[in-house]
């Protein structure tokens, strides 16, 4: 499985660029930049490479984290899966292209697309020695008239930015994604409530279009979860010292929470169960909250079933379990509770 840090040449890369960067200055960037993301303002507050820098250091960290979780598990349900082009939606610094180079070594051609100046600048900086990030194209102007004439790509993704759109223009940007997909599209947002709604709204929508869902829910029906609760998942990386005083913060590591789907043209060939949360382990039991080719399950694995706890144990969320895993209710001393609506 692929790190969820940066791999060393964009490290080095990126510390290139930061030398001589006031980090006091970059702190306050960073801070007003992701005030006007709150307030939906997306990325035109980013006009300079020192906003440019300053969103890099706060954000591409927990953004690269994210996308390389969700790649992470569509590789591990699709190990086959060789793309060699790469179409990256919305791309500000390349985040995602960095992480889907590290994820597949078969990727050969990257098409970056995205309409901020500053942000396409870095990313052509940050590129410019990488040994695997050798043939890119970045195109600039807004994705979705971009992506009427771009080339169709084995692996199209689109990280952090349907959010920026609004609903009308996000699900004509969907069916444009899906149209230049020729394999897989990947979209991941942030996994808040909102990023969750998103998420399951391009799911619907581009399943009845004919998708399958490859990752991370294991059918194609509708999402079981109700309000309050809401699907998504965290990935926890390491903070460097200039992202620690950009942030103003002591910790050294973050829990990047997101949420994501993995969009497929051929039905996948296993469908493995999902852990939605961090499991409760007791003396006693093991308690996990499944999402499951049938449904939404809880599954209690007790601890004289020796076998099967000391497997449950394990279990971390948004791990994948097949089936065997947990079709245990009908041996001794083993059980499943079906959750109250």
């Amino acid at each position: 499985m692929t790190s969820p840090d940066f791999p060393a040449e964009l490290k080095a890369a990126l510390d290139a660029k930061l030398e001589g960067l006031s980090r006091n200055a970059a702190a306050g960037r960073a801070a007003s930049i992701s005030q006007t993301y709150r307030d939906g303002g997306g990325s035109g507050a980013i006009r300079s490479e020192t906003d440019a820098l300053a969103y890099a250091l706060a954000r591409m960290p927990a953004t690269y984290a994210a996308v390389v979780a969700s790649l992470n598990a569509l590789y591990e349900i699709r190990p086959d899966f060789a793309p060699t082009s790469l179409l990256d939606v919305g791309a500000g610094p390349g985040t995602a292209s960095w992480a889907a180079a590290e994820a597949f070594s078969s990727l050969q051609d990257f098409t970056l697309l995205d309409a901020n100046d500053a942000l396409r600048e870095l990313a052509l900086d940050l590129t410019r020695k990488s040994a695997r990030l050798r043939r890119i194209n970045y195109e600039p102007g807004h994705a979705r008239s971009l992506l009427a004439h771009a080339d169709a790509a084995d692996l199209v993704v689109a990280s952090y930015m349907i959010g920026e759109i609004g609903d009308a223009e996000r699900a004509m940007l969907a069916e444009l994604m899906w149209a230049k997909t020729r394999d897989t599209l990947l979209v991941v947002e942030p996994g808040t409530p909102a990023g969750y709604a998103r998420i399951v709204a391009l799911r619907e929508q581009l399943i009845a279009d004919g998708a399958h869902v490859a990752a991370p829910c294991p059918h194609d029906g509708k999402c079981p979860l109700s309000t309050p609760d809401w699907c998504h998942f965290t990935q926890r990386l390491s903070r460097s010292r200039a992202h620690m005083q950009v942030k103003g913060v002591e910790l050294p590591f973050e829990d990047e929470k997101f949420a994501y789907v993995a969009l497929t043209h051929a039905p996948p060939v296993q469908h493995p169960a999902r852990v939605l949360a961090q499991p409760d382990v007791s003396k006693v039991e093991v308690t996990a909250k499944l999402c499951t080719p049938g449904g939404l399950a809880i599954e209690k694995v007790p601890r004289r079933a020796k076998a099967d706890y000391a497997r449950a144990r394990r279990w971390r969320w948004g791990d994948a379990v097949m089936e065997e895993q947990i079709s245990i209710s009908g041996r001794p001393g083993a059980g499943r509770d079906d959750p109250k609506p």
